[in-house]
């Protein structure tokens, strides 16, 4: 780190620069304290992994319950009617699983703020743990528990503003092999190759084949939907203002959030859109949703919004057609995903 200063300045003195050099430290150390103190009072003296009755199982919807951070489930069909969840799942701040296994994103304590990415079996045990720098924002894992990705906002806090900055990864399980960033793909826009230093993707969500993938691409303050090609690396925009896509089951479908609005605090609602017909419908949720909404199958959507009651959040679930009403799922809850047997 070094100091710049005007030419008719006086030079500090040995004594002086390091004083300065003190200062800055203190001052960059200083933005993390609180996340760093947050950080440390939620896992201190409390268990992090799953009991071991606790595992995959269904049909039923996981999700985190936000008053102890820990993963639970309810039956499905409690999700439309209320019911008990059973907890002693793992810790995650970001959760998401098929019926093969899972993916668990923990914030980890520390000056610069870290996530541990933890790849988990059908019994929710660890298979793996990557550590990135960032803050857990977004997971999926695909229908056949091959394919994970996971987005960490790098620098900021709310895709709501154009401060921030994200790292999204995609692990595939059968090779092993992790692509760290996205940034590298090869991307279209337009039909021309396209390049930029401000892109940034987030919000992957897999096809069945494992091959094919939809994400959100931020440049030049615009948001694309990209379809993406595992194999040749490439991923073509399909359109604008579309983020955190989700795919439905019978991969005929995409929910995603759009800007609506200008106003900061709810800038965006829910639609679906077709991929045969690249017809957008609008859901019944009026509210603005920040969360990548997940499908509970090929009808209903479930997604979280702030809690009312002093909670984090609640899990609310919606019709996919536009018809319907918006209904709560689970009080106190984040992260859903449904999960079959």
């Amino acid at each position: 780190m070094s100091a710049r200063f005007p030419k008719s300045a006086t030079p500090l003195g040995p004594r002086a620069r390091i004083a300065v050099v003190v200062a800055a430290v203190l001052l960059l150390a200083g933005g993390s304290v609180g996340y760093v103190m947050h950080a440390e009072q939620r896992t201190k003296g409390r268990q992090t992994e799953a009991d071991a009755s606790f595992a995959l199982g269904g049909p039923a919807l996981y999700f985190r319950d936000t008053a102890g951070g820990r993963v639970a489930h309810q039956p499905l069909t409690a999700a439309r009617t209320g019911g008990t969840r059973t907890r002693g799942g793992p810790a995650c701040d970001r959760f998401y699983a098929s019926d093969e296994g899972a993916l668990c994103l923990r914030a980890k304590p520390g000056v610069l703020p870290k996530t541990y990415a933890i790849v988990l079996d059908r019994r929710l045990r660890e298979k793996r743990r990557i550590t990135v720098p960032g803050v857990p924002t977004r997971a999926r894992v695909s229908a056949s528990g091959r394919m994970l990705s996971w987005t960490v906002f790098a620098t900021g806090d709310s895709y709501a503003t154009t401060s921030f900055s994200t790292r999204t990864a995609i692990l595939d399980l059968r090779t092993g092999y992790l692509i760290k960033s996205m940034e590298n793909i090869q991307l279209t826009i337009d039909g021309a190759r396209y390049h930029a230093p401000d892109v940034n993707y987030w919000g992957v969500t897999f096809a069945r084949d494992d091959n094919r993938f939809y994400a959100t691409v931020s440049t030049k303050g615009r948001t694309y939907l990209v379809e993406g090609n595992m194999r040749d690396w490439t991923a073509k925009a399909l359109r604008q203002n579309v983020e955190c896509p989700s795919l439905s089951p019978d991969n005929t479908r995409l929910a995603f959030k759009k800007k609506v609005s200008d106003d900061a605090a709810a800038p965006w609602r829910l639609y679906v859109l077709d991929l045969r017909t690249m017809r957008e419908t609008p859901l019944a949720e009026e509210h603005s949703v920040d969360d990548q909404a997940a499908w509970l199958d090929d009808g209903t959507l479930a997604y979280a919004l702030p809690g009312g009651g002093g909670r984090g959040s609640d899990i609310w679930t919606v019709p996919a057609d536009g018809t319907g009403t918006p209904r709560v799922a689970v009080e106190g809850g984040s992260s859903p995903v449904a999960v079959a047997g």
